[in-house]
């Protein structure tokens, strides 16, 4: 082996012997207080976390004194059971819930998922659709006979079946045809032959709004299962997003069973009134003559802002041709005749810009459910889910038809009840057994009739599994995540020594005003001040300013000039006053004049068109405050020199043990660290 070898091989031992010497550090007890240990790296951990890493060692010296002072504030509000108070209790539990829904969020997922909801969010899509209906709980046979409802129907399609022919004769959708008004009971709409129009990411549930982004345009879709049933959709059309429109609209209405000369006779109406608008009538006061949208033709014929899934395709089409107060040509829907004004158009921002709002959308959409279930094949993977299929089944099968009707009870049932049914934990595993999912079906069965027991047992089965693989994950956060057991530990420390200290500290110094003011008779010489000016600032707008003038100079420094001026702020629109006493640096307008008696000269706003005068009413000479001037001061001092007299005593309380030995290796350690 040659020298430089021989080297390298010392200098490898002598870092691995480094290494084991560091984490030995680490482990070891550097403080005890009344019987709580903590080591050289729980210590350096928070050191470190609270910006305290990188400064000398006299630093790390002084900061471990003030974190001594913190462990007795916690220790001494646990013996008084602070944490046991039910406040406490719910505080922790609330910031603990906000903080875990990090740990059941799949990051991966979740950043695709909105990365996919930001480039559909890019285009709009029209689409017609057909639905078979089918429920989420239907039994096997009626779920396939709906599948092959759906297949013969696209089948019907392919081999040359118009689309919305199709719409009319077999969608269960009723939107596809026409329906009757019948008074009293029931209100007429006209067919859509399936058109559901225009809409973007959100507007429809996610398989849907899936299946449409990924069919072209002109294709038809094979079968698509959502919690409605089973949909056909045909894309028709693909265009870059409207966004968010505001527009004014006259409407002409064409009432259902119409007949061409009503529909010739309306459309001359709005081709009349197109002509009146050109000729120069504004647009408002058209749509309040001659609209016959009463709803809108009040306020000029605005619309509510709308996005392309609210609106009728024809609409859409239209926003596209116009800028911000462009007027349409007439042009006619399902519902009869429109002329629009185009006020605003808000389309998407780039991804930076809409990537918070769509990560709000996400996480409350069905979408987010893939994120949930990956986090829960991890929980199941790493915690060694066991379903007992056997002792599963047999429970299956003693649930009798009462299940049907939700009204199992969970005693009434025969058999073996300890039988495990589910395990999940690695160490001391969490078991779950007949019983426990029996009485899950009796508590979970209210408001559930189906029509096969099968669907809803295994239903209500897998709830059961993923409710308790969550809640066994959220139980042992603590154990799983060193992090999340650390910033939990934080919070728990920090709101006691929060409620504490202000129990002790701050409010007792605020309500002790005998303590405060013999702690200022004690300290007053410390309480000095430079040289102050008693003055008012007036402000007003540059049209009231004659007015302020003419008022000031007929005061000339009179002690009743604030009362009558604020007697005059109704007839001097705009104006402000502020008065007090104030030293150099604490406002703008008093340090931008000469100190001396008097009214000062204009002072211009730079930024509104506003004028400021000064009346410096006297000057005072450097001195000592008075208690009520310097009242904010000997408060603040005045409850560190509580806090300080509060820590002594619990330092008398509670014996305090550093291990002078470790903290000088860690100083030593950490001073190598900086070399």
């Amino acid at each position: 082996m040659n020298m430089k070898k021989i080297w390298l091989f010392a200098a490898f031992i002598f870092f691995a012997a480094n290494v084991h010497a560091q984490k030995g550090l680490m482990k070891k007890e550097l403080l005890n207080i009344d019987g709580q240990k903590i080591t050289a790296g729980e210590f350096l951990s928070i050191y470190n976390k609270n910006g305290t890493e990188g400064e000398n060692t006299t630093s790390l010296q002084d900061y471990l004194q003030l974190y001594i002072n913190f462990r007795l504030k916690v220790l001494e509000a646990e013996s008084l059971k602070m944490d046991t108070i039910a406040a406490f209790k719910r505080e922790l539990k609330g910031y603990r819930k906000q903080l875990a829904r990090h740990y059941f969020m799949d990051e991966k997922v979740m950043n695709s998922l909105v990365k996919e909801a930001y480039n559909r969010m890019q285009y709009d899509v029209r689409v017609s659709h057909i639905l078979i209906r089918v429920s989420p709980d239907a039994s096997p046979a009626d779920t396939l006979k709906a599948w092959n409802k759906i297949n013969k129907i696209r089948s019907e399609i392919m081999n040359g079946l118009d689309f919305g022919e199709a719409a009319v004769k077999y969608s269960e959708d009723p939107s596809a045809r026409s329906r009757k008004a019948i008074p009293g009971k029931q209100r007429g709409h006209r067919a859509n032959r399936g058109d559901l129009g225009y809409f973007s990411v959100f507007n429809m549930v996610y398989p849907f709004e899936t299946a449409a982004y990924a069919t072209p345009v002109g294709s038809v879709s094979k079968p698509v299962h959502t919690r409605y049933g089973y949909h056909l959709i045909k894309v028709t059309d693909k265009r870059p997003a409207m966004g968010v429109a505001g527009v004014e609209h006259i409407f002409v209405a064409l009432k259902p069973g119409f007949t061409p000369a009503d529909s010739a006779a309306k459309a001359r109406k709005i081709q009349n009134i197109y002509r009146i608008i050109k000729e120069g009538m504004p647009f408002e006061e058209a749509a309040k003559k001659y609209s016959e949208d009463r709803g809108s033709a009040g306020n000029g014929g605005k619309l509510p802002k709308f996005s392309s899934g609210r609106i009728v395709p024809q609409f859409v089409s239209q926003v596209d041709k116009l800028q911000p107060g462009q007027i349409s040509k007439p042009f006619q829907t399902i519902y009869g005749f429109h002329i629009i004004k185009l006020l605003s158009r808000k389309q998407p921002g780039t991804f930076k810009q809409e990537q918070s709002m769509l990560k709000e959308r996400v996480a409350r959409d069905q979408r987010a459910e893939k994120s949930k279930e990956a986090v829960l094949a991890k929980i199941k993977k790493d915690n060694d889910l066991i379903i007992y299929t056997n002792a599963k089944q047999a429970l299956f099968n003693a649930m009798d038809s009462l299940i049907r009707k939700g009204q199992l009870k969970a005693d009434s049932l025969p058999g073996t009840w300890s039988k495990t049914i589910m395990e999940i934990g690695k160490k001391d595993p969490k078991v779950y057994t007949r019983q426990d999912f029996a009485r899950f079906v009796e508590k979970h069965q209210q408001g559930k009739s189906y029509q096969d027991k099968s669907v809803m047992l295994s239903l209500l089965f897998k709830q059961f599994v993923d409710e308790n693989s969550l809640r066994y994950e959220n139980e042992h956060l603590e154990d799983f995540y060193p992090d999340f057991k650390a910033i939990m530990t934080e919070y728990h420390d920090g709101i006691l020594l929060f409620n504490l200290t202000d129990k002790l500290v701050w409010s007792e110094a605020m309500k002790d005003t005998v303590g405060l003011q013999n702690f200022y008779t004690t300290h007053r010489p410390k309480y000095k001040h430079g040289v102050e000016a008693e003055a008012i600032i007036f402000s007003c707008p540059e049209s009231s300013l004659s007015q302020l003038d003419s008022l000031l100079s007929r005061h000339n420094g009179s002690e009743k000039l604030l009362q009558d001026i604020r007697k005059h702020e109704i007839m001097l629109k705009g104006l402000e006053a502020d008065s007090g006493t104030f030293r150099k640096g604490e406002n703008r307008m008093v340090d931008a004049v000469e100190w001396k008696p008097g009214l000062s000269k204009h002072i211009p706003s730079e930024v509104e068109n506003k004028v400021s005068l000064v009346f410096i009413k006297k000057i005072i000479p450097p001195g000592i405050m008075t208690f009520e001037h310097a009242r904010g001061l000997v408060t603040s001092d005045y409850q560190d020199y509580l806090d300080k007299q509060w820590a002594q005593q619990l330092r008398r309380k509670y014996p305090v043990h550093i291990n002078e030995k470790v903290l000088h290796k860690l100083i030593k350690s950490l001073n190598k660290k900086k070399s």
